[in-house]
Order: structure tokens, then sequence, then C-alpha cells
């Protein structure tokens, strides 16, 4: 009558203390030190051992320290009506296990459950009556980012007992009952009679130790009886699946979640031998790589629970990769290494993509998803958008290509959270507010009657809880209440297709990318991360092209090697490494990663070399770390070759390392414009695209060619033959005229470099939040001086001091080339600071074009909607460009990623100086080069052939190439490029990716200079139906279509 609903929460809280029969302390355990070294992984339990004791009160303190505790233990026996469990309390887990203590229990030297915070209950039924050696390694944790601080941790408890089944069941019952009334409407005879029948049952209760077990026997079957009673009608259906999301690299290091994997896919093996109803989907192949190598044992485990379908592997990519950053190539390569390790090690096909955490998702995938044999999306980051709310959680996704992907959007609030808020998880609870919340945030209900809801402690791992198995059972026995089906995810995904397909109401479909309204900051944050990243994607690309071209010279194609990068690669783009949101010792370990990666990558490429040319070593490649050394040296050739990955043609200007004074020629005895430079020879030469250019020396020299540029340094221009350029005395242009359009590219300054407050309101390395452009500074050059002018390229240097801070720039400019380049080196300092630099051009454009993954995609200038203010800050690869009919400007990058460009303003995100999670983030020197390319008409080839040699610029190797060495592919169609040439996976032929790169039709025919015997059409992952023989290729494209072929020779 009176506080009924306090009355029974209450009442349920204070049962669940009272479920034991009986518990007796483990007093104390012998403990000992980790023993390992800080790198390296614990896969396994010591030997029997005695010595230090630590006792229950006592505490243990550290960061990221790790210490054993064992002794032999009495288990009791069974008794009738219960099951016998262990409960152990030994210091504090974070939330989401981001921070804080962890532990594994191995009995008898076999891992058997995870223990941390979540889950202090151990079941120990199975060693009943026997005496077993309990050996728990506890690992402190680390703070979860920002300062580094101890962590402090008590044994508190150590308990062994019986629980009584029926004071457990009672207690689920009850507690789920008083939690539903919340959520049932107050006039329903379902609230009604739950009210009459909890009140009844508490009634019956006994609270006194020795009544209490059997009235609450007797209080268990009344509830049961009335709760059977009462009629069952919700029509709508919760699909659940266990599910723990594990970070590869976060708040911890690779090393740490190697353990965490351990410890959450015990626990999950633990609570299916309990739970026959209990299914778990776990989704990243990389976890599998490192469990079967870590522990065998588990990872056996898991793979028969996979046979009888109760474990599901699937979900797409090698790991739960950034979807802005990441190359398509990159892309692709997740979802073939994914999908095919799960078909070798479990004999599954992967069905869907699953990625919750992502922080925004490229208009490339749905085309990438099917082409790999996919036909379900699902995510539920856009839950959590700044501005605006997606009007759908079931709609078709209608990519760039135009393909179209079923989409779901899990909408499971988290406790406390608004069930009509914007805001979801994936990692549920499992009580009545979720369940009945997961319903009631779900937009299209004319549509499916089924949602899916992923329940389990996750970020840093931990997975589901008994409590929240036992909570399925119990809901689904109080009326008014959906009905929750344990299933896979596989199951719900083909319920819903089939509600699409059979409806007679209209489908929603979304035309365009899923961007984020948050995390903007991820496109810059740690950018040496994100510079290696994109330099280790264009080498990993040409190295497999050189390699082709070896093993059809007589060399050796090192595939296993390959593919270990391209996983380390692949690795690294995960959703928190690649976008910069990690603690600074994931950022140590990457870089010694990238740095062992490219010795291997140098080495490989060496190897080709050797197999490609006469009178070459290879030894005349430089390393890509540090472009200053590339191709440097001084070597006594008489032929250079020059190598193009790229697929463009055009003319480039390569360095050649030549210290001798003479000249050079082309394969045709034409002499070819050249340019003596500090590290060589400036060389302007046609180069094959996919293919090798001879160049020819002489020491016979020609007459010396005029400098183009004229420089006046005290009036502060420079006349070059496609520019005439001013500047203040800050160094920001104020004039670029354009000589051959006849027209002025500014309309204002460019080249500004501009310092903004950057203090997120929320998430630091995240976040650039949208006021950020309300305090800033411009940073004056203090000096200016010419370092190089010659007939094809001048240098201009710039240095700017900011604070602790040092930026030297290089304004190259060429004769033969309408890029300007700003090569930049920046030795970084700063606190809580953006960096950008800023063009304000002489265009008018509502809209502005950005590089993405196979294709581009045109954004808003203007700041109409929210939809479009919210896009202040965007992804783009290469390029950017603002053009109007006639005539643009594109803004072209080697590694930076942030865009904002607002109006007739372009601009570009070099450098943030976050706090947290890495309180050292981005300090240091760091180099980068941006560029702008004014261009007549609007956005063409112009702009795609100028950012793709400006990230992969030709090679110049001393010697001559083999005769057999030639052009592997040659095309007919300027607006197809060929992605990748590589060895099919399974060494059986070639593989091409190829994608439309204009957004228009195009018909292209390929041929080779080698012998090509038969071809098929094939998918991403390189399947394909049936060859055809014959030495040309043809294919019909559509706009940014993307197609592959197989090819035997």
């Amino acid at each position: 009558m009176f506080f009924n609903e306090e009355k029974f929460r209450q009442r349920a809280a204070e049962l669940e203390g009272h479920r034991w029969a009986q518990k007796s302390s483990v007093e104390w355990f012998y403990t000992k030190e980790g023993g390992l070294g800080a790198d390296e992984v614990y896969t396994s339990c010591p030997e029997a051992f005695e010595g230090d004791k630590i006792r229950l009160g006592e505490e243990f303190v550290g960061r990221d320290r790790y210490i054993w505790l064992q002794r032999e233990v009495a288990i009791p026996a069974l008794k009738p009506g219960c099951k016998v469990m262990g409960y152990f309390n030994f210091g504090r887990t974070g939330g989401g296990g981001n921070s804080g203590f962890e532990s594994l229990l191995y009995i008898n030297g076999h891992p058997y459950q995870g223990v941390d915070t979540n889950h202090r209950e151990v079941m120990l039924t199975p060693f009943a009556g026997q005496t077993v050696l309990m050996t728990f390694l506890v690992w402190s944790g680390l703070e979860g980012g920002g300062p580094v601080r101890l962590q402090y941790h008590r044994i508190a408890e150590a308990q062994i007992g019986c629980l009584d089944e029926k004071l457990d069941e009672l207690y689920y019952l009850l507690s789920a009952a008083a939690e539903s009334l919340a959520y049932l409407p107050e006039d329903s005879t379902d609230r009604t009679e739950l009210v009459k029948a909890l009140d009844r049952t508490l009634s019956i209760l006994d609270w006194d130790a020795d009544r209490l077990p059997e009235t609450g026997k007797e209080a268990l079957a009344f509830f049961s009886a009335a709760l059977d009673g009462m009629p069952k009608n919700n029509a709508v259906t919760v699909y659940a699946t266990g599910h723990t999301h594990i970070d590869v690299s976060w708040l911890w290091r690779l090393k740490h979640t190697r353990e965490k994997a351990q410890r959450s896919f015990a626990t999950v093996l633990r609570l299916m031998e309990e739970y026959p109803e209990y299914h778990f989907l776990q989704t990243q192949p990389q976890l599998y790589k490192f469990l079967k190598k870590d522990s065998p044992e588990i990872y056996e485990g898991i793979k028969q629970r996979v046979q009888e379908g109760r474990w599901e592997a699937d979900g797409g990519m090698w790991l739960e990769a950034d979807c802005n950053v990441t190359s398509g190539e990159s892309l692709a390569r997740q979802f073939l290494y994914g999908i095919r390790f799960i078909e070798e090690e479990f004999g599954k096909k992967c069905r869907f993509l699953w990625l919750p955490d992502v922080f925004g998702y490229s208009w490339a995938l749905p085309q990438i998803m099917k082409l790999c044999g996919l036909d379900t999306f699902m995510t539920t980051k856009i839950s959590w958008n700044q501005f605006n709310t997606v009007p759908n959680d079931l709609f078709r996704w209608r990519g760039i290509d135009g393909t179209e992907m079923l989409t779901y959007f899990i909408d499971v609030p988290a406790p406390g959270m608004s069930v009509t808020g914007r805001g979801s998880t994936y990692n549920g609870e499992i009580t009545p507010e979720t369940i009945m919340g997961t319903w009631r945030k779900f937009k299209n209900k004319e549509l499916s009657h089924e949602v899916l809801i992923s329940y389990g402690h996750g970020d840093g791992g931990g997975g589901t809880t008994r409590g929240m198995i036992e909570n399925i059972r119990a809901i689904n026995r109080i009326p008014g209440m959906p009905r929750i089906k344990t299933a896979n995810a596989q199951e719900f995904f083909e319920k819903i297709h089939e509600n699409v397909e059979n409806t007679d109401r209209y489908v929603p479909l979304w035309d365009g990318e899923l961007y984020l309204e948050y995390h903007r900051g991820t496109y810059t944050s740690q950018a040496r991360n994100k510079r290696n990243n994109r330099k280790l994607e264009n080498a990993l690309g040409q190295l497999e092209w050189l390699s082709v071209l070896s093993r059809l010279a007589g060399g050796a194609y090192p595939a296993q090697r390959i593919h270990d990068c391209w996983e380390t690669v692949l690795r690294d783009q995960f959703h928190d490494i690649i976008p910069g949101s990690s603690i600074h010792e994931v950022y140590e370990d990457t870089r010694k990663e990238y740095e062992a990666l490219w010795r291997e990558v140098d080495a490989m490429e060496k190897e080709a070399f050797e197999a490609l040319y006469e009178d070459g070593d290879g030894s005349g490649h430089g390393s890509y770390r540090d472009e200053s050394s590339r191709n440097n040296g001084s070597y006594s050739h008489n032929s250079y070759s020059l190598l193009r990955f790229a697929d463009t043609v055009c003319r480039e200007a390569v360095l050649i390392p030549e210290s001798r004074d003479g000249s050079f020629t082309d394969e045709e005895g034409k002499c070819l414009p050249a340019q003596k430079v500090s590290d060589g020879w400036l060389v302007e030469a046609g180069v094959k695209p996919l293919g090798l250019t001879e160049v020819h020396f002489t020491e016979e020299k020609q007459p010396e060619t005029d400098s183009p540029f004229a420089l006046d340094l005290e009036g502060r221009c420079l006349d070059t033959p496609f520019y005439s350029i001013k500047w203040d005395e800050s160094g920001a242009f104020t004039s670029l005229w354009d000589k051959e359009n006849g027209r002025q590219v500014l309309k204002g300054r460019g080249n500004v470099l501009r310092i903004y407050e950057d203090k997120p309101m929320n998430y630091d390395a995240w976040d650039i939040d949208i006021f950020y452009g309300q305090k800033f500074e411009d940073i004056p050059a203090c000096e200016i001086r010419c370092t190089e002018d010659g007939p094809l390229r001048m240098k201009i240097s710039f240095v700017y001091r900011y604070r602790a801070s040092l930026i030297e720039q290089e304004l190259m400019v060429y004769s033969g080339n309408r890029r300007i380049d700003f090569a930049t080196k920046a030795d970084w300092h700063e606190d809580h600071r953006l960096l950008k630099t800023l063009f304000e051009v002489d265009i008018r454009s509502t809209k502005a074009s950005y590089d993405i993954q196979f294709g581009f995609v045109e954004r808003p200038t203007h700041w109409n909607t929210s939809w479009d203010w919210a896009r202040f800050e965007v992804c783009g690869h290469k390029w950017a460009d603002l053009s109007e009919s006639d005539y643009g400007v594109s803004l072209l990058n080697d590694c930076k990623y942030g865009y904002g460009i607002r109006d007739n303003v372009m601009g570009l995100s070099l450098l943030k100086s976050a706090k947290s999670p890495d309180t050292e983030a981005d300090m240091g020197e760091h180099f980068f080069t941006y560029a702008l390319l004014p261009h007549k008409g609007s956005l063409g080839k112009e702009t795609v052939t100028q950012g793709i040699l400006l990230n992969q610029p030709a090679l110049c190797v001393p010697g001559a190439v083999k005769k057999q060495a030639g052009q592997f592919l040659k095309k007919n169609c300027g607006t197809v490029l060929i992605d990748a040439v590589k060895l099919a996976e399974d060494g059986d032929g070639y593989v091409v990716h190829m994608h439309e790169c204009a957004g228009g039709r195009a018909h292209v025919e390929l041929t080779s200079d080698y012998s090509v015997k038969a071809y098929a059409a094939c998918n991403l992952l390189e399947e394909y139906e049936e060859k055809t023989d014959g030495s040309a290729i043809c294919a019909d494209f559509g706009p940014f279509e993307i197609k592959c072929f197989r090819i035997w020779m």
C-alpha cells in the first residue's frame, strides 16, 4: 500500500547477502612478485610455492604490478539444493575494466576464471569435496589515463561456501519483479497483480537465519506459481547475446590486452558450463590469434563452443579498426585478414560487420562489405552525436557507389541513462531498465518487434556475469516485460532481414557517410603515429608490386613476411591507437613496432631490387622513416631506374643520388631538365605508372639553364612560371596571382599558421569543440631566406617561433608543377594548443570535396543547419578541394587528416597537444608536407594526380633494369586507379584492386608487358567463379566502383 516499490527493492537487496548456507574464509595466501619483464605476457602459472604470506585485510600497492597468490584450499562437499561457490574481493576495478585491479584464477595449474569487481563469484561445484591448488595472478592495473598514479588495493575477502539455490533464484526473481514495476503502466493489470504477488511473497519470508532457507523455499514456490499464472502476451522480443568489448590497446598496453583476453574468455567458458542457454559473441580475430599462442587450453575450449554454435566468431574485420584515417586498401585488408582467419580457424563464414565503438563510418564501407560477402552492419557509436540524432535505427545504408547495406543501431541504455535520450551503449547490463529501454529507444517499431542487446562488461573486457544470465531467466517470467531470447547475433540479423523483406512499410535509407559528431580531434592527435601509418600503407603497397615484378623476374615473393607486416599495420589501426586516444606507453610500443616494420620493409625492397637489376644491389634505396635520408649518398652509376607505384601519368622531379657533375638523358637519349641540389640531382622525367623507367648519367655537362624564378626578399615577393606571390612581414601570403588563368587565388591571406586554445569539455585527445576558434594567435615568421634556386625548383625557408616551439618551413615552388609545397619540421612543446594552417581563397562554393577511401565525399561549407555546423572539422585523406565550375583550389597533404573548410577559408589541422590520456602526446619533432594547388576547372584529374604524387613520389634506384622487367598493367582510362598489385593469398595467381575515382562511368582495357594466360573477376576475399582465357581484360565501372581481378601469367 505504502512505499511498495521502495520496500520491494530493499527486501530484494537484503536477500542477496542471505543466499549463502555457509561460508568460511581463506585467511592467507602465499605470495610472490610476478617475475616477468615489463614487456612479457603472463601465459601460465608457477608450480606450487611457499614463502611470504599475505593475509586478509592487507593491502598491495603498485602500478602495473603483478603478484601471485597461492595456497591449497579444501572445497566443501556438495549439499543438496546448494552450489559450491567462491567469493573473492581483492581490489577495485574501474568502470568498463578501464583501470584498477584484475586477476586470473588458476585451479590445479589450469586457467579457470577471471576475478574482478564484477566477477567475484566463482563456481566451484566441479571441485566439491576436493582439495585444490588455487593460484591467482593479481594485477594492480593502471590509472586509466592522465598522470601516473599508484593503485591501492586490499585483499578484503576470500571465502568458500555453499549457495542456497532456492534463495539465489528467489533473490533474482524478487529483484527483477521489483525493478520492473517502474516500467509497467500504473493502471495495468500486470502491475497490479505483480504488486500483490510480491507483497504476499515477502509476507511468507522469515528472516531469522534458521527459518530463512525453509520459508524462502515456500516463498519461491508461491511466487513462481503466481508468476506462472500471469499471462505473458508481450509481442516484443529482445535478442540477447553475451559480449565483452576489449580495446586492443587504449588505457593499457597491448600486452595487457592479451592478458585481459585470457581472463575474459576463461570466464565465458565457465559460464557456458553453468548456463547451457548462454551465447557469446567475440569479433576480433587478432584476439583469437593472441589467445591461440598465449593460452592453447582456453583457445581449444573456444573452438569446441564455436562448433556447438554457442560461441559466435564473426564481425568482419581483423579488429575493430578506425574507419576515418585508415586507407581504403587497409580497410580491404582488415576484412580480408579477419574473414580468412575466422574461416580457417573455425570453419565459419563471416556475415556481418560489428563496429560498436568506432568514431565514424566511411561512405566506402557498404561497398567493401558487400565485396567481402557481408550483408549487415551494426554500430551504436553514432548515438554519441553532439547535435543531431540519426532518425532511424534500422535502415538501408547506401554507400558511395550505390551499394546498400542493412544497418542496425543497438539502442541499449547504460544504467541510469535516459531511455528516451540519444546515447546508447554496447556494454549492456541485463536489468528491467535496459530491457525495456532497448525497446522504447528503438525508432523503427513499425518494421520490427525484435531488438538486440549485447550484454557484458567491456572496453577493458570482463564480460558477462552470473547475475546477468540469472536476470534473463528472471525477467522472462515477469508479466508486461519484453521476452528475452538468448541467441547469436546472426540469428537476430537474419530476423530483421526477414522483417524488412516482408514489410509493406517504408524502409528508411541513409545515403552518405555516417559522420560522428564527436571526437574530431582524433583526425590529428598523435601525429607521428598517423604519419607512420600513412607512409607504411603506401610502402607496403609499393613493396607488394615490386615483389610481384621480382617474382616474374625470377626472384621471390616474401608472402609471409609481407603478411606479418600488414598484420602489424592493421593492428595499430585499432580505433584507439591510430586515432591518438591511448596512453603514452601504447605509443612507445607502436614507435618500436614501426621502426621494426621499416627495417623489414626496407630489407624486402632491397631483395626485390636485387632480382630486378642487372648491375644494382638494391643498396641505393634509403629508409622512408626520414625523407631526408631517402636515396641519398654518393654513387658512381651511369644508369638509374625510376620506379612509380603510383597509378598516374605525368612528369615528375625525382631526386637522383648522383654526386658528380654532368647531365641526364631518358631512354630515347633526350636530355632531361636537371638541377644540382644538396643531396644529389633533381631530374624531371616521365615515369611509367606501375612501371620502371631508366635514365642515364653522363659526365658531359649541358649548358646551364637560367632560373625561371625571381625573388625579392626585401620586397617580400616571388615570381614563378605559374604565380606571382606576395607575403607580409609575418610570412603569410597576401597575394597569389595565377598567371596562367589570370585570376587572384586569395581573398585575404594564405598559409596563416594559427594557434588555437584547445580545451575540450570532455575528452582531451579525442575532441575539438566547436568553440575552439574563439581564442587564437597567429605565429609570425622570425626569419625568411632563400635556400635553393635553380631551373626546376626554388626553396625559401620560413622560421617561426612560438613559446617553447620551433617551426621551420621550406616553401617550394617548381618550374614544371603548379603545386606549392610547404615542407615542415616542427619541434612542438605546447599545452592544449591546436596548430592549423589557413588559406582564405577567392572561391564561392557551398560545398567542398574531400578525398576518402576509394573516392571522395562532398560536405557543406556553410552552417545553415545543425547537420552542417556539426561538420566543422572533418576527415580527408590526401586532399580537400574547394571549386567553382571553372576554377578551384586544392589543399593537399602527405600525412594529415583534419580539415575544416567554412565559407572561403580552407583549414588543415597540423598538430594538437592534449594531456590526457597521454600527458606527453605529440611533444617533440614532427615532419610533414602540405601543398596548395590552384587549378583550372572544377575538381579533376590534376588534384587526384598531385595528391598521389605528394604521397607516393617515384623511387630512384642505381642500376639498370633487367630486360624482362616491365609494366605489370597498362590501361587506357585515367579515371580508373589501380590500388593494389599482389600475389594471391593462396599463391595462385596475382590480384589487382582498382576503383573509379571521379564519380562517373568508365570503360577500361587492361594489358600487360607480361604474358597473361587467364584472368577472373573476384571479390575482395579473392574468391572467383570462373577463369577466362585471354591477355586483355575489359571492364565497365560505375561511379566509385571497386573491381578486383585474379590474373594468371
